[in-house]
């Protein structure tokens, strides 16, 4: 059975998609909580590409600075090198390719904010994992971490590029 993430909390009950689309029209602080308390119980269910889509999410949540669950759980960088760096048979994919991919093609609302933190969380991958290989065939151009902070200081929360140098950190 897989340790728990250091940086995730728990809920006490069991969880399922169901729950986080309860809250589909409230993008706030509830479902950000709710959607690291998944990704805990999939990462502990040994699913841990689903629990990093989880993770995903909340970094997608529409979350104030001044979120009481921000001062416990603050943006989810620290969980995400953390679960990328775990040894796991069961981890489908390439977390670098993942979060190229996802910070080219998002799209909708606050797209600025979802790309700046998809390269954050890219950067985090890159960091933990650095003999993963990016995608040859997706032509992108990948920004330095001088370029993320600027995004992410323009689009992001007051304190979200010093957690974020954490998790490059550790």
């Amino acid at each position: 059975m897989p340790s728990p993430c250091p940086f995730l909390p728990s809920c006490g009950r069991a969880l399922s998609w169901r729950d986080l689309n309860a809250l589909r029209d409230d993008q706030g602080p509830e479902l950000y909580r709710l959607c690291l308390e998944y990704g805990q119980q999939l990462w502990l269910e040994d699913l841990p590409a689903r629990a990093l889509l989880a993770v995903d999410r909340a970094l997608y949540c529409d979350v104030h600075g001044d979120a009481d669950v921000l001062s416990e759980y603050p943006m989810p960088y620290r969980a995400i090198g953390w679960m990328v760096k775990q040894p796991s048979e069961n981890f489908a994919g390439n977390a670098r390719v993942h979060y190229q991919h996802l910070a080219d093609r998002v799209r909708g609302e606050r797209a600025d904010l979802k790309k700046w933190r998809a390269w954050a969380a890219w950067a985090v991958a890159r960091h933990a994992r650095p003999d993963l290989e990016g995608d040859p065939k997706h032509i992108v151009t990948e920004p330095m971490h001088a370029e993320i902070e600027i995004g992410l200081k323009a689009c992001g929360l007051s304190d979200e590029i010093a957690e974020w140098r954490k998790a490059l950190a550790d």
